[in-house]
């Protein structure tokens, strides 16, 4: 795991070829900016920094040393023909296979970054299709002048982009581009209104108006100039051959194809941990840990005295019944107080939630741990939420939408809702339809179009919608090809995952050196599961296919519990000891310009007297971005 960052210059003069840090080029802008860069996201690589130079393109990196620990695999790298040099992002799980099939290629490291370099001088672009893992490269072809940069299919690791008349620029984070000082600190509307919306901003926006997110399973190639961009994989086309008639062929591949998943993640030069709350997603990945591996796992559980938070009982059954290394860590919920502007200060783009990711990071890294495995993504994946069985029932409903009355009845059934199932079910009866692309938006809703209307002058209403909106809409033929259940999933990738979970994850965990490996997010096991019919995915009790599929790995206690989470008492302190904390940032937020300050300073004091009707995660958004906007400089 790593930070890449580089420049493409368009416009460059005619500087020596292949030069390094330390040489003449080494005052020339762009290395300059390359130092601010790698700077600004040391946390990301603390083992070593590079930075290389050729002419128009320079490049720079930070390691944090996780495959082939020695120095001859730091970055930038170059291939054995010195055409080609990478920085490089992720882990290739699968490097060893891949390497079998490169038999003239002589390397010099057993690292995945040199097994990347060899096949793409070997196969191009088609190289992608060999990989699996996480990632985010690029490649510099010094003999065709050329730059190719990718991300991974399914979005885990981060990369954005800047490009205007002069130059490109690209790095794992969105801080680092601005770090060049070549990019105006402005924010965007359009990401403004999805993150108010949704509580994290959308491809392809970031936070700042110019800066952009390269799509998940989407390359770039840029060459004198131009830029072209291709999406070599979509998670609403995935097709398998499989006779899905057989359910228990189906269960014994879902086992297949987990074992297989986790045996992947498990490579590594340094120990391997995993989050262990003992639900059934940690848990199954823990217990398949064990049979995938010979040495004890490493588990941790975060663990709290408040019997209403704590869940060690759970995961002390897992960790004895798999033999594991277990670590409890004892936390108080006020070090989540206690945390929080490091937290926050994290945050390279803002979100309403992730605070909790990295208290949980921060506590495993300190416990000595590099590599951690996690069980996000087995709800998605699983149809593990309301809203999968929810939108079986809102399909067999599609009666309503053809109402001639309908909207005059949304309206009655929402009035003076702000929030809540009937404010939202009068939003969803507002909708020309009962597609995927049409209820996802609204079911995963933070502030309802309404109060951001009342609260801010963002263009709520207009004809342009949200980014996640949009994205659905484009991509609704190949969505409709899906059963119901997989569409919900593939909108879950295409929305909350990869824009929410996936960037809290990477942004909260790098923040303090720590990778985190997520099993539920390979791309063979998402490929089979999302082509499961639903009469076989819909669940009997939570997540029953993924439970059936395992058996007997997850006892019972674990199977049928109930579960809690981390629900702190945000409300509680917001009204107490973050009180002075919130009412600074709401007043600030209340003098800028998209903000109506009234409207604001109501809902906030409204908030504080105690009305039920505003929710406290409403006004967190607002003093999240206001703390966010500030600490980086950014006007709106």
């Amino acid at each position: 795991m790593c930070g890449i960052a580089g420049i493409l210059n368009f416009n460059p003069g005619a500087p020596e070829r292949g030069s390094s840090e330390g040489q003449t080029l080494a005052q020339q802008p762009e290395m300059e900016a390359i130092r601010r860069m790698t700077g600004a996201m040391a946390h990301r690589g603390p083992d070593a920094v590079g930075t290389y130079t050729d002419g128009p393109l320079t490049f720079g990196h930070l390691r944090l040393s996780i495959i082939d620990l020695s120095s001859a695999a730091n970055q930038p790298f170059t291939d054995n023909s010195g055409r080609y040099v990478i920085v490089f992002n992720g882990e290739i799980y699968n490097y060893n296979e891949v390497k079998q099939k490169l038999k003239e290629y002589a390397f010099r490291t057993t690292s995945d970054t040199e097994m990347i370099i060899a096949a793409y001088a070997a196969w191009g672009p088609a190289c992608l299709a060999h990989f699996r893992g996480m990632y985010a490269f690029a490649i510099w072809d010094k003999q065709e002048r050329e730059l190719f940069v990718v991300r991974d299919r399914l979005g885990v690791k981060p990369l954005y982009y800047f490009s205007d008349s002069e130059r490109l620029i690209f790095a794992s984070e969105q801080r680092a581009i601005l770090a060049t000082g070549w990019v105006e600190r402005k924010a965007d509307p359009e990401a403004l209104l999805d993150y108010f919306s949704y509580q994290s901003v959308s491809y392809p926006y970031s936070m700042v108006k110019g800066i952009r997110q390269l799509e998940a399973g989407a390359w770039m190639k840029i060459k004198n100039g131009r830029i072209e961009t291709k999406v070599y994989w979509d998670v609403t086309s995935t097709r398998v051959d499989f006779d899905f008639s057989d359910v228990a062929a189906v269960k014994k591949r879902i086992r297949e194809l987990m074992l297989q998943s986790v045996e992947r993640r498990l490579v590594s030069d340094v120990p391997v941990g995993a989050f262990l709350s003992g639900g059934i997603d940690s848990s199954a990945v823990v217990g398949l840990m064990a049979e995938a591996g010979d040495a004890r796992p490493n588990t941790f559980n975060i663990c709290f005295e408040e019997e209403e938070f704590d869940e060690s009982a759970y995961a002390e059954i897992i960790a004895r019944k798999f033999n594991t290394n277990h670590t409890r860590i004892l936390l108080k919920p006020t070090v989540f107080l206690d945390e929080l502007k490091n937290g926050l200060d994290a945050l390279d783009i803002p979100s309403g939630d992730g605070i909790n990711t990295y208290v949980v990071s921060k506590a495993i890294r300190q416990s000595g741990m590099t590599v951690a495995l996690s069980g996000a993504g087995g709800d998605e994946l699983f149809a593990g939420y309301p809203f999968f069985d929810q939108y079986l029932r809102l399909r067999n409903m599609g009666g309503l939408w053809k109402l001639p009355l309908r909207k005059t009845f949304a309206n009655v059934l929402s009035w003076g809702q702000s929030y809540g199932k009937k404010a939202r079910m009068g939003q969803m009866l507002q909708l020309p339809g009962n597609s995927i692309d049409h209820l996802y938006p609204v079911f995963r809703q933070i502030i309802s179009p309404r109060t951001l209307g009342e609260l801010t002058t963002l263009d709520v209403c207009g004809s342009k919608g949200t980014a996640v909106g949009r994205e659905l809409l484009g991509k609704r033929a190949s969505l409709d090809r899906l059963a119901l259940l997989s569409q919900v999933s593939a909108a879950e990738y295409l929305g909350y995952t990869q824009h929410t979970l996936l960037k809290d994850t990477d942004q909260m965990s790098m923040a303090v050196s720590l990778e985190v490996r997520e099993p539920y997010f390979d791309q063979d096991l998402v490929e089979f599961v999302l082509a499961t019919p639903d009469a076989i995915k819909k669940p009997v009790y939570p997540k029953s296919l993924l439970v059936e599929s395992l058996k007997p790995l997850l006892p019972d206690e674990i199977v049928h519990r109930k579960k809690k989470g981390f629900l702190f008492p945000w409300e509680l302190w917001l009204r107490n000891e973050l009180r002075g904390f919130g009412d600074t940032h709401i007043k600030q937020m209340a003098q800028r310009s998209f903000i109506r300050p009234d409207r604001l300073l109501e809902h906030w004091k409204r908030f504080l007297a105690g009305d039920k009707d505003i929710r406290w995660v409403e006004l967190w958004l607002f003093i999240v971005l206001d703390y966010w906007l500030e600490k980086n400089g950014v006007e709106v």
